[in-house]
């Protein structure tokens, strides 16, 4: 007897849900990065979570500054910035600081899959600023955003309240001109010299605004500190001319032909009567 044929789909399939997304799993045993599900479903920015994930799949050494990840997301700079500040505020990333032997300061930058956890400081630092990076080591996941600085040489509240309110108000004029507060301090010295000069703070607005690239590849404060060092001092706006006093025009009398200064034509002082002010036409 031939078997019989059911068109009854399978038992198994009783608990697929009716709705929603249907997961098709396939296990993977190379190329794969784990992902907490509180970073995956963080609720919020979809840029945020999809920079997150790109940097947890990189490389240990890998940059991650804002210009590199511009150059692989079609996402500006600006909603770049806006997730690496969101993930340093919720403890994902992190940057630190860190001294070297020959006194420089280097920024590295510290990723972390589960915030909270604590990088062990680096005992070897790199001696040479300008060789290769450290291998990564256990227990940490540097990304090598790892650009010498120099520290500041004063505190922002000892800066140039001018200048630094210079800088601050730049972000109305173009909003991706958002610096912090080590930034404006090093920016805040050329500034002071800009408004030493004569300069007017809209003035210097101006020629820190105008003609600025469509895209960025650096940070805002790089930019404002090539034009503030290469471009040419602005000259200060000329003084307002002081009103001088009209001089009336040469008249020639009509008495006797001497010449005299009149509004209109007519006679002399020694011509004209007694107690006329104005010359008396002829």
């Amino acid at each position: 007897m031939a078997d019989s044929q059911s068109n009854a789909r399978l038992r198994a399939d009783a608990g697929a849900p009716r709705s929603g997304v249907i997961h098709v799993r396939t296990r993977l045993t190379a190329d794969f990065t784990v992902v907490a599900n509180a970073l995956a479903q963080r609720r919020g920015s979809a840029v945020t979570v999809g920079v997150a994930v790109y940097i947890l799949s990189l490389p240990s050494g890998s940059p991650v500054t804002i210009a590199a990840l511009c150059a692989h997301f079609t996402e500006g700079e600006i909603l770049i910035s806006r997730a690496l500040r969101e993930l340093e505020a919720a403890g994902y990333l992190e940057r630190r600081r860190e001294r070297m032997p020959s006194g420089q300061i280097r920024t590295r930058t510290y990723f972390y899959d589960v915030p909270g956890s604590t990088p062990e400081p680096d005992p070897d630092p790199e001696p040479d600023p300008d060789g290769p990076p450290d291998p990564p080591r256990p227990g940490k996941q540097p990304a090598a955003d790892e650009t010498p600085t120099e520290e500041p040489s004063v505190a922002l509240t000892e800066a140039d309240p001018q200048a630094v309110s210079v800088l601050a108000s730049l972000r109305h004029v173009d909003p991706r001109l958002v610096l912090s507060g080590r930034e404006a301090v090093r920016l805040a010295p050329a500034v002071t010299a800009w408004l030493a000069a004569g300069v007017a703070p809209a003035q210097i607005t101006r020629t820190l605004t105008t003609g600025l690239p469509d895209r960025f590849l650096t940070r805002p404060a790089g930019l404002l500190a090539f034009r503030l060092r290469e471009t040419p001092l602005p000259a200060p706006p000329p003084p307002e001319p002081v009103a001088r006093p009209s001089v009336p025009p040469l008249q020639t009398c009509d008495g006797c032909d001497r010449a005299f200064r009149a509004p209109q034509p007519g006679r002399c002082r020694d011509c004209r009567p007694a107690g006329t002010m104005f010359p008396a036409a002829a």
